[in-house]
């Protein structure tokens, strides 16, 4: 068996057909048969059940199809090891990042780029299930996100690199009746005020940290809306619908004209921020060398 009969097998459990594999190959459909018959004699087992319109694998075709899709990516990883060997830092870096550390990339994306200009970049966005995906697949190399990581399997082995703590502060509607020299709140102020909160189906570690803190103070928070998104929050801050309690960082990204950012004056609650990868998967130079870079930058300054 060799690297082309593989990538043949994977074609065909993509497509279901021989003659659809056949077209994305672009060869004749017999060769491709006979190769399928070829691996599952050397083989020993059935890798496909052709006893409907699609061909559906086996279990021992789905083990196969694991083992072979692993080997393709890592000798695709091989190769650029190799040829990375005796270059310089270039090619494309993909990385992605969860909405409240959009802010953090900007300016670390400028500066790698006065150092390493061949580098260009992809830039994903997500939540940490959808960038754990990305990950998995290959799609990005890094992934920039709230700590903890949380991923769909605690299976994997991550590298994490942890980044400067940024810490959390009040964001309410510019029109309600603060004192305009005011820039300080008290986190129990917050007690009286309908409450906007992050959270997702599936990522809440951000909510329930600040629920807690709130419950600390002494109080449940009049929450009026879920939101799984930053950009939904701002906007109905914005609009003087309600306040919220976000990583300070967060703000970089979006207007101030509507809003204003209060420090909690009695409270150190801090966002944890960290540089995730795959510890079992190859990583380009460029990736090597953002990382190493990314934390040199202080983040969350005034």
């Amino acid at each position: 068996m060799d690297i082309r009969q593989i990538r043949y097998f994977l074609t065909i459990a993509q497509e279901g057909q021989i003659t659809r594999a056949a077209k994305v190959l672009n060869m004749e459909q017999p060769p491709l048969s006979r190769q399928l018959k070829l691996m599952e004699e050397e083989l020993g087992v059935t890798l496909f059940d052709r006893s409907g319109n699609r061909l559906n694998l086996t279990h021992a075709g789905e083990l196969m199809q694991q083992k072979a899709e692993a080997l393709l990516l890592q000798l695709h990883e091989s190769i650029q090891e190799v040829k990375e060997l005796d270059k310089g830092i270039r090619g494309s870096l993909s990385i992605g990042s969860v909405v409240s550390c959009i802010s953090l990339l900007p300016e670390r994306i400028r500066l790698f780029r006065e150092h390493y200009p061949l580098v260009t970049f992809i830039i994903r966005e997500g939540d940490h299930f959808l960038l754990d995906e990305m990950l998995d697949k290959r799609n990005i190399e890094l992934i920039v996100a709230r700590l903890p990581f949380e991923a769909a399997t605690v299976s994997k082995s991550y590298g994490i690199m942890p980044l400067p703590s940024d810490p959390f502060v009040a964001i309410v509607p510019s029109q309600w009746n603060l004192s305009p020299m005011q820039d300080t709140i008290l986190m129990r102020e917050l007690m009286d005020y309908p409450f906007l909160t992050l959270k997702s189906d599936k990522t809440t570690g951000m909510h329930e940290k600040v629920m807690r803190e709130c419950r600390r103070h002494g109080f449940e928070p009049q929450v009026i809306s879920e939101c799984s998104s930053v950009a939904i929050i701002i906007a109905l801050v914005a609009a003087g619908i309600g306040a919220t309690v976000l990583p300070k960082s967060v703000m970089a990204s979006f207007p101030l004209a509507s809003i204003r950012v209060l420090a909690l004056s009695d409270v150190e609650l801090q966002s944890d921020v960290g540089i995730v990868w795959l510890k079992d998967r190859y990583l380009s130079k460029a990736a090597r060398q953002f990382i190493a870079d990314f934390a040199e930058i202080t983040p969350f300054s005034s």
